[in-house]
């Protein structure tokens, strides 16, 4: 049995690991029509009770898969995520693709920037029909990094407005950047982000002032992108391995190998050690995981079976290998305290 957590501040509740389905969308490389349907079920039996898509995933398809995939379930047992900020036009593709947008489908729309108050209504109209479903539990400003003041101006107050309305239940931004999540705290009333890739065992920046804003406003954070684009997915990372959607660097080959050998020293592994390390924090609700295929998945959702021991967290800080100040924050506590987000036990996070 999986715990659950809050997630933002309307009584939303989830287990801690949640599904990204950018992969449905056939990020870099088209799913099999006959497999692809086979990973939202692997989910639910794996315990996964939030959905979190894009419009931008795919032109839409992610959506429309996801949409499809989740009829088969019971509305009021799980949640989803989806994104505002990037309109869908149809154009003529011509025999284009998308794979310049990293997406293995045909380029017959284009994304237009949108935060303005009628572009996100008009999103989670169309995000409602090309899912299918009656409802859009969490809503996130999708990477408005070159739209900061149009999002505050727009987005937000819209996003605001709907949720006193019950459209919605919770909103936020989703973003690989930390410090324009927390303006976003600052200056809104949001109650949940996303922030991929700066909170990870190779990445702690968002530690320093995010996660610590994020704590102080009762503000839930989704950590995604854990594995930064696949270097920490696997138990001994080489040469080739991506960090951060590019070539990984030596540097932080070497960091990641020394990470996972002190993981294999204590009989755990990187991947393990990578999707736990997200959860010392007491601001983060969720770790987001991708996945293309159903083994994927259940490797995943496995991650989170076995309790990482506190002497691993200890010994990775005392070896810099993790900032201290990061994981612990003003809240005093040691890297190698059991003790995990809204009380439960690291033990605990999977029953």
């Amino acid at each position: 049995m999986l715990d659950t957590v809050p997630i933002g501040r309307g009584g939303l509740r989830a287990p801690v690991v949640a599904y990204g389905a950018a992969a449905l969308g056939n990020l870099f490389h088209a799913l099999r029509e006959d497999a692809w349907p086979a990973i939202v079920p692997a989910a639910w039996n794996g315990g996964v009770r939030l959905f979190d898509v894009a419009p931008h995933y795919g032109l839409g398809l992610a959506e429309r898969r996801l949409g499809e995939a989740l009829r088969a379930f019971p509305r009021n047992e799980f949640l989803i995520s989806t994104k505002v900020g990037r309109l869908l036009e149809p154009v003529e593709h011509r025999g284009r693709t998308d794979i310049e947008n990293l997406f293995a489908v045909p380029a017959d729309h284009r994304r237009v920037p949108d935060y303005s108050r009628d572009g996100v209504l008009r999103s989670i109209e169309d995000s409602l029909c090309r899912t299918g479903l009656d409802r859009i539990d969490i809503v996130l400003v999708h990477d408005p990094d070159d739209h900061e003041e149009a999002a505050l101006r727009g987005a937000f107050p819209a996003l605001s407005e709907l949720r006193d309305q019950g459209v919605i239940t919770s909103f936020g931004a989703g973003m690989n950047q930390s410090g324009m999540l927390r303006r976003f705290i600052a200056e809104t009333d949001s109650d949940v982000m996303m922030v991929a890739g700066r909170w990870s065992l190779l990445d702690q920046s968002a530690g320093r002032e995010l996660l610590p804003a994020a704590e102080e406003r009762g503000v839930s954070i989704l950590a995604a992108g854990v594995f930064n684009s696949g270097i920490l997915a696997t138990d001994s990372p080489g040469e080739g391995v991506r960090f951060d959607y590019d070539a990984a660097p030596a540097h932080v080959i070497a960091r990641a190998r020394a990470i996972a050998f002190i993981a294999r020293r204590h009989d755990r592994t990187l991947p393990e050690l990578a999707a736990q390390f997200p959860l010392l924090h007491p601001a983060v609700s969720t770790v987001v995981l991708g996945a293309e295929s159903r083994g994927q998945l259940e490797r995943n959702c496995a991650l989170l079976n076995r309790r990482v021991p506190a002497e691993v967290w200890a010994e990775l800080e005392e070896e810099g290998l993790i900032d201290s100040n990061a994981v612990n924050g003003d809240t005093g506590r040691a890297a190698g305290v059991v003790a995990t987000p809204h009380g439960r036990t690291a033990q605990g996070v999977i029953r």
